[in-house]
């Protein structure tokens, strides 16, 4: 037992306590977010994403956009890991190999195991791709040993292309431009929102009015109007651009607002006084002084923001307005699924979907962890 160093207090307690009392306030928020379990979970996920993100050529067995005639809604296929044979098992991943067949009643293709199996190597050679335009590669994570054949984890669609390559690929781009968007809106917020609150009169007047205009404009209709706008002969990169331009126009407002209300209270507080008298500079104040207590707020905003955009981008392209094949986007992807053969026949098409719920949960959990983490002394 510990030895008692005062009335109550414990060892363990006062070695605590003096711990938090040097802490900075970094070390404090993540002590306080080490607490929220589900933040760590979205946390781990979110940073899955974002391997997904970088190595998307890597992770997909397959080319997104190569066509397979013969494997038109091919089901998905289950990796198996334990290789049964005559002379014994070894454990050995392959998928069982299916045969396409046509009902002669309905005509309907089907597709059933014909017993032959597909092995699957680790770090094998498969179709050629650019890591991010920086040089070209063929080894992927998971490749058929027959270069050949091809297998479909999580099946293909109309066109017969592998899903679960065209999700990764997808993936870079969904989880990408939320980021990007993200990042414009922090810039406009947080300049935007400093000037409000830091210089007050005029320049307040006219921001605020601003943003009272941004958030009266009916959103979703301004942004269907914006992306329907976009000429269907622009390069796939300038559509991506333009349509994270899109959904960050009123991402930014409320985060200018926590900005402005922030600073306000904290112009005239002692530390800024200080500075201000010790001759600092305008920027170095808001910069140096008052901007970096706000780290905390304005990463749980960016956090709940994020999930907002990813959401935008896959209505915009579900609806056909946003992003446009040959792009590969969660919200593309989905597009997919909007006929009632799709439903029917190939409902792993809705996979995707998925990916977009995890994603936003994931975010959202991780945003209300930085919400409670913000206020370290609170705990």
């Amino acid at each position: 037992m510990s030895e008692a160093v005062g009335p109550g207090v414990t060892e363990a307690a006062k070695t605590k306590s003096d711990k938090v009392a040097i802490a900075s306030q970094a070390q404090l928020t993540w002590w306080a977010f080490k607490k929220h379990r589900l933040a760590m979970i979205g946390l781990w996920v979110i940073g899955l994403f974002y391997l997904i993100t970088i190595f998307a050529g890597f992770i997909a067995p397959e080319d997104p956009n190569q066509q397979n005639r013969r494997a038109v809604f091919h089901p998905p296929q289950m990796i198996h890991f334990i290789d049964a044979q005559e002379d014994g098992w070894s454990i050995r991943p392959y998928v069982y190999a299916m045969d396409r067949e046509r009902d002669p009643d309905t005509l309907a293709i089907t597709y059933v195991p014909s017993g032959e199996k597909i092995y699957l190597t680790l770090f094998g050679q498969g179709p050629e791709y650019d890591f991010w335009n920086l040089w070209p590669s063929d080894i992927h994570l998971l490749a058929t040993q027959d270069p050949d054949d091809q297998f479909f984890l999580l099946g293909a669609d109309r066109l017969g292309r592998d899903m679960f390559s065209r999700i990764m690929y997808g993936t870079r781009v969904s989880m990408s431009i939320g980021l990007v968007g993200v990042t414009i809106a922090l810039i406009l917020g947080i300049t935007l929102g400093g000037l409000s609150g830091y210089y007050g009169g005029r320049v307040d007047a006219v921001i605020q009015r601003l943003i009272e205009f941004v958030l009266s404009l009916p959103t979703i209709p301004i942004w269907l109007a914006l992306a329907a706008s976009l000429p269907p002969t622009w390069p796939i990169y300038l559509q991506y651009f333009v349509i994270t331009l899109i959904v960050s126009l009123v991402g930014w407002t409320e985060l200018g607002r926590v900005v402005r209300g922030r600073f306000l209270a904290m112009k005239n507080e002692d530390f800024v006084v200080a500075a201000r008298l010790d001759g600092s500079s305008e920027s170095r104040i808001i910069f140096r002084h008052m901007l970096p207590s706000l780290t905390s707020h304005i990463i749980a905003s960016l956090t709940l923001a994020i999930p907002l955009m990813i959401l935008a981008e896959t209505a915009l392209s579900f609806l056909g307005l946003g992003l446009q094949p040959p792009a590969i986007s969660w919200g593309v992807l989905l597009k997919e699924a909007q006929n009632i053969r799709s439903i029917s026949q190939a409902p792993w098409l809705f996979i995707p979907g998925a990916f977009v719920v995890v994603a936003v949960l994931a975010f959202n959990f991780l945003g209300d962890g930085m919400r409670d983490a913000a206020d370290p002394y609170g705990h």
